[in-house]
């Protein structure tokens, strides 16, 4: 069996994760038993959830173990098999590391994919992965979007917030988006589509509220919540009645101590409601979300940015780009 580097937690991380935290290393790939087969992993996807699965508590999902590699989504190849229905040379999409190799099981979260029906594979972890149905389920089901409102996007320039402004547009919405910089805000509007855009830096939350007012003047509708701090309470200012907040992330407190929405009292005062999203509710119906954003995309509806760096050597630094803003697109470590 080859050797196998692998991105290894070695201490819970204190506030902004530091180099210090992992280390990269070089270990036997374990022999596989009967019913396993070993990925050659060749993209993972690098999310701002897995700084959650790195502290001591578990959330949705149970911590990384310290001394065993970062979990992370990858695709990748099968290198060898004693399983059913997993054949050397099959590509497979699946909840694994960030290592070149990875051991899975029939049975198991990892499935087959075939990089035929996508212009590229890496496709599988951005329009057709979970973020792409993060922004379908969470946007179309959670945020009950209807035509003519006014949508807010936090993370606007993100992977999933600029497929939510698209999608905004394609049903009949003004879409609003905050991101970091002026590069930012003119892609929001010259690539993704966006009505109007925020710049958030240098804003404290009487500035960002005023923003927000001037870019939605009919007030908001639905805020589709990425960040949270004081860009949510900003435009939790800026609700209408009826309005609905769907909550997908808040990346802005992953590495500091949690802030909290001080406005809250406004759901009472607009009769709002606020709901938390998680993708994994929606897995069973994948295949109709993926056929739709597909469709959207083959007509010109939808484009998807990815932002792939290169080398397992390199995790650490791609990491923290979701958190320095400094990826354009879906971030994407190649290791293969």
């Amino acid at each position: 069996m080859p050797d196998n580097r692998r991105f290894i937690l070695r201490r819970r991380p204190d506030g902004e994760p530091v180099r210090e935290d992992f280390e990269l290393v070089t270990e036997p790939t374990p022999e596989l038993a009967e019913g396993q087969f070993l990925i050659r992993n060749h993209y993972a996807s690098l999310d701002p959830a897995m700084r959650g699965w790195m502290d001591a508590e578990g959330n949705y999902m149970p911590p990384i173990p310290l001394g065993e590699p970062v979990r992370a989504t990858t695709i990748g190849v099968v290198e060898e098999s004693r399983a059913d229905w997993f054949e050397k040379g099959m590509w497979v999409m699946g909840l694994n590391a960030l290592e070149d190799y990875s051991v899975a099981e029939a049975g198991g979260f990892t499935q087959p994919i075939d990089p035929d029906m996508v212009p590229s594979v890496t496709n599988y972890l951005s329009l057709f992965g979970a973020v792409g149905m993060t922004a379908y389920f969470g946007f179309l089901e959670v945020c009950e979007p209807k035509e003519g409102e006014t949508v807010f996007v936090s993370g606007a320039a993100g992977a999933v917030g600029s497929l939510v402004g698209q999608l905004a547009k394609i049903h009949g919405c003004r879409a609003v988006g905050i991101a970091g910089g002026p590069k930012k805000c003119a892609r929001l509007i010259g690539k993704y589509g966006f009505d109007a855009a925020i710049d958030y830096k240098g804003k404290d939350e009487a500035a960002l509220t005023e923003a927000i007012a001037d870019a939605a003047p009919g007030g908001v509708d639905v805020i589709f919540e990425n960040v949270g701090g004081i860009i949510l309470d900003a435009g939790l200012m800026n609700l209408n009645l009826h309005a609905r907040v769907g909550l997908c992330g808040l990346i802005s407190e992953y590495n500091t101590a949690p802030r909290g929405a001080r406005n809250l009292w406004q759901l009472i005062v607009k009769r709002a409601s606020i709901r938390g999203l998680l993708v994994a509710d929606y897995v069973e119906r994948f295949a109709e979300g993926a056929a739709k954003m597909g469709e959207w995309a083959a007509a010109g509806k939808i484009v998807i940015d990815e932002h792939v760096d290169e080398g397992l050597e390199n995790a650490f630094d791609s990491f923290m780009r979701l958190f320095a803003g400094t990826n354009d697109g879906k971030m994407i470590l190649k290791i293969a």
